[in-house]
């Protein structure tokens, strides 16, 4: 079936018609196992692979993870830093000695005579094994003390570096999608486990040196013993990496299911879902999908700790093997003279010692790598970001400016196909309104940006007065310049915060400046009717918090432009969300209202009949200017044809859709009530 419309010929049939779905199938897409259909989430990239790699590569890494986490740590605080290692390696000195006078008070104990002989030659190896246990007490404190000071100093440090850097990034890397991506998973997960690598490396250190000074106290017994510490701890090296894997898959597996879950989670509790899941009665559906899923991950999670108890029992029941043929090695040597019975108790306790260590090696050795994989991604952000920051000259533009000329300007965003602007030239002059029209694409958005210095020229040049912008620091363009978008950001901050922002400051007002500019934007009765009006936080996550609808966010958002008090005022779009009466009481006291001599305004709008009364109107299609003029020149404009230009074109099409909606002589009625201060052009 075809036919026509005003707008053109409607298209045909699809070549392949849809057939008719099936009576019964899946809500989503499955795969054969659960988690295996969604695409890789940021947060989970190297979830398990420190299970999936090989021990020798782990083993490799450690000694660059080390000295960068030790690095970071001396940066943020030095003194503690070396306070840490120092009193980290005298607590395993005091370990090892603390296990060498043990021999001592046991060959005391067992050597021959009288037992009150026998406890009085003790008791000066017991004194000094008291002394040295209480000696590692003191310098463990000093260890947690200085963790305790470096721990969230490197927090600090990392955490405000982050966030300079990302905060200052030029606005076409953040306009990236793969970089909003890269920035959430380096904030997410690389702050977070940089923040734990130092108690991490501390762990792990603990460990090594409790695990070295075993061993070392073993070779000063008698060399033979040093083997028979490595055949008692092989079967449990090897069942805590098995155990280590085990667990780290798990965790991985578990996340992977849980983002299914979580799915129909958010469906039932999300706020901006549930008028529709109550009107189209689903909650019974997504409750019964939710359980489905919850059934397989209950099963899926008593199989993980199945396996898991199966590795254990085997590690244990191999380590115990193990240990018991070297107790029964220690023991023949022990009865055979190769060992004196002292040096045997010692040995039985380095052993025991060794084999719970061994477990906190392997499980900070796993961690340690893992974590540092996620590190590796918060250092390649950081330094990305550092080759985005916006250019700096140590030159600030003038406080004034009386004339910005653009110049041939081309632009054009990264990776894209075309560029949004092709060679715009036009001249703006304070005191001066101009407007930017045009369809969706044409570029006018983009110039705005790039005379409010958000971007720098592909080509071309913009000049304000005799300076070129590439010529000062951007920032200093861009506090010349006060910006109203569209979506204005909804800060969740107090009224007052809302407004002052605009000059970047939250904490310090000029009264007079904000009243005046919430009086002309019309946000005054807005803040007049909250609570605590100009304390009044605009957010439900304080108590007494305030939400505004989306007209009244606009209104506040024109004031904070307006409060700004820049060379430039761009408004791109501000009263989209408003309604008729406040569209027209802003544009009343910014187009009609008093001028500001130094002021240059720029104005977007699809709205043409706000555009009217702009000194000059810029039409923008496919990345160039098109057309310009005022309103009448550009309404009286023809092409050779005898044609319409483009402006007139599109402002009769808007024109034309409310004249045949209005009742007769109701145009003029109302034209007769517009308190502007000149003729209305139409």
């Amino acid at each position: 079936m075809s036919g026509t419309t005003a707008g053109g010929t409607v298209p045909g049939p699809r070549r392949k018609p849809l057939s008719l779905p099936p009576a019964s199938a899946s809500a989503a897409p499955e795969g054969e196992e659960v988690g295996d259909e969604l695409a890789g989430a940021y947060w989970a990239q190297w979830d398990g692979e420190a299970a999936r790699t090989s021990v020798w590569r782990i083993l490799r890494r450690l000694p660059s993870i080390s000295r960068r986490v030790l690095g970071m740590a001396y940066r943020a605080d030095p003194r503690a830093t070396v306070m840490v290692v120092v009193l980290q390696l005298g607590s395993a000195l005091m370990s090892a000695f603390g296990l060498l006078a043990s021999v001592r008070v046991l060959s005391a104990l067992f050597t021959q005579g009288a037992t009150s002989d026998r406890i009085h030659n003790a008791l000066p190896s017991l004194a000094l094994v008291a002394g040295l246990m209480a000696a590692q007490g003191v310098l463990d404190y000093g260890v947690a003390r200085g963790q305790a000071a470096l721990t969230p100093k490197v927090r600090r440090a990392v955490e405000q570096e982050f966030l300079r850097l990302n905060a200052h990034v030029r606005l076409e890397a953040v306009d990236d999608a793969n970089w909003s991506d890269e920035a959430h998973k380096a904030n997410d997960r690389g702050l977070y486990y940089m923040r734990e690598a130092v108690p991490q490396l501390i762990q792990l250190a603990h460990a090594v040196l409790a695990l070295i000074g075993s061993a070392g106290v073993l070779t000063v017994l008698h060399p033979a013993l040093l083997p028979l510490l490595v055949v008692s701890v092989i079967p449990q090296g090897y069942a805590a990496i098995r155990s280590a894997r085990q667990k780290f898959l798990s965790h991985s597996r578990y996340s992977t299911l849980q983002r299914r879950i979580r799915l129909f989670t958010w469906l039932l509790l999300d706020r901006d879902s549930a008028p529709e899941v109550r009107s189209s009665t689903a909650q019974r559906a997504l409750l019964e999908e939710h359980e489905r899923f919850a059934r397989r991950i209950e099963a899926e999670d008593t199989r993980l700790g199945r396996e898991e108890a199966n590795v254990s029992l085997a590690g244990r029941t191999v380590g115990g093997l193990a240990v018991g043929a070297t107790y029964a090695a220690l023991g023949w040597m022990t009865a055979t003279g190769w060992l004196p019975l002292a040096a045997g108790g010692g040995a039985f306790l380095a052993i025991r010692s060794s084999r719970g260590t061994l477990v906190s090696v392997v499980t900070a050795m796993h961690m340690a790598y893992e974590h540092a994989l996620w590190i590796d991604d918060l250092e390649a952000h950081l330094e990305r970001c550092r080759g985005l920051q916006p250019h700096r000259t140590g030159r600030q533009l003038p406080d004034h400016v009386k004339t910005i000329t653009v110049a041939d300007v081309r632009y054009t965003y990264p990776e894209a196909a075309r560029p949004a602007l092709c060679g715009v030239s036009m001249t703006l002059t304070a005191g001066s309104t101009v407007a930017f029209v045009g369809a969706n694409g044409s570029g006018k958005s983009t110039m705005a940006k790039l005379l409010a210095g958000l971007y720098a020229p592909t080509g071309g040049t913009i000049h304000w007065d005799e300076v070129e912008v590439r010529e000062v620091d951007a920032e200093s363009i861009q506090t010349q310049v006060a910006m109203v978008l569209q979506d204005p950001v909804e800060w969740p901050l107090t009224a007052l915060a809302n407004v002052t922002i605009g000059a970047g400051t939250i904490t310090e007002a000029d009264p007079a400046r904000a009243r005046q500019a919430v009086v002309e934007s019309g946000a005054d009765r807005v803040i007049a009717a909250l609570p605590q009006q100009w304390a009044t936080p605009l957010s439900k996550r304080f108590k007494g918090g305030q939400e505004l609808s989306g007209g009244n966010w606009s209104k506040v958002a024109v004031a904070r432009g307006l409060y700004q008090d820049g060379c430039v005022l761009v408004l791109d779009e501000p009263t989209a969300s408003m309604d008729a009466r406040a569209e027209h009481a802003v544009y009343n006291a910014v187009l009609h209202g008093p001028r500001r001599p130094d002021r240059i305004t720029v104005l977007i709008s699809h709205r043409l009949s706000s555009v009217t009364d702009c000194d000059r109107i810029y039409v923008f299609r496919d990345g160039r200017v098109i057309e310009s003029g005022d309103h009448h020149t550009l309404m009286a404009r023809r092409s050779p044809t005898g044609e319409p230009g483009e402006y007139a074109q599109m402002f009769t099409l808007q024109a034309a859709a409310y004249q045949a909606a209005m009742p007769p002589g109701a145009g003029q009625a109302a034209r007769d009530r517009q308190p502007h201060t000149r003729p209305a052009d139409s």
